[in-house]
């Protein structure tokens, strides 16, 4: 479990390895941050999907704004602070555009394939909260790279926007799975419609399931949204999404 450092158009993204601890090569995962970036609990999540087999890339993905952590965060992220951490964080989320998160990676995943440390196959990539809409994109932008894909209380997938995230459906050949929290206002029962509608159009493979009582961010348990109930469902859901599809 270390600390690494990729080169890209831009400049230099620092991104957590984690590994398995048998030291064999194994199948790769990308796993996108949530907006409070790469952390203490999202090495640990990292740790823990290493632990079931798999060879895990984090990248910061507001590298162009600074190295992780991009601004300071309490160790625990209580309502009361959340709205001034979110403040904090909007100049470094203003420097990821759609353009550049997508060249970015295509850097992540020649990494992935280059490393002795996986077995080459097709990649898994799982996001969380804006990292749901980043592996949303990466499977549309890349499909010939990507089998599966899973998205945790995510983040403005379906909007009326020109270059909303669902509007790639037609290029995913990957299974998806999205695990929503019914109490997410970034994400609500209409834009999870128009995603469904989106995705059962173009006949992509996935999974969309609404976790009844679980807000936004229900996995990071640095937080005050987490919820055990609907964190132990998205690792079994993601476990077996990932079981099934990436081979090795």
């Amino acid at each position: 479990m270390t600390m690494i450092e990729i080169p890209t158009q831009d400049g230099t993204a620092d991104a957590y390895l984690a590994l398995s601890d048998d030291g064999r090569p194994h199948p790769a995962v990308l796993l996108y941050m949530d907006a409070f970036g790469l952390r203490p609990h999202l090495k640990s999540m990292a740790d823990r999907l290493a632990g079931a087999g798999y060879t895990v890339l984090v990248p910061n993905v507001f590298y162009r704004y600074g190295p992780a952590p991009v601004v300071e965060l309490p160790e625990f992220i209580d309502p009361a602070e959340r709205p001034e951490v979110i403040q904090s964080l909007g100049p470094a989320a203003r420097t990821l555009t759609p353009e550049g998160a997508m060249r970015d990676a295509a850097v992540y995943l020649d990494w992935l394939a280059a490393s002795p440390l996986t077995t080459g196959g097709p990649v898994g990539v799982t996001g969380y909260c804006m990292g749901a809409g980043l592996a949303l994109r990466t499977a549309g932008t890349h499909p010939e790279r990507v089998a599966a894909v899973a998205g945790f209380h995510g983040a403005r997938l379906a909007t009326d926007a020109p270059d909303s995230p669902h509007l790639l459906a037609g290029h995913i050949t990957a299974e998806l799975y999205f695990g929503h929290a019914d109490q997410d206002s970034t994400n609500p029962a209409d834009q999870i419609a128009r995603l469904e509608k989106a995705l059962t159009e173009a006949g992509v493979e996935y999974r969309s399931e609404v976790y009844e009582g679980a807000h936004h961010g229900f996995t990071q348990a640095d937080t005050a949204m987490y919820g055990a109930e609907p964190t132990d469902r998205h690792w079994a859901a993601l476990l077996d999404l990932f079981a099934r599809r990436l081979s090795g």
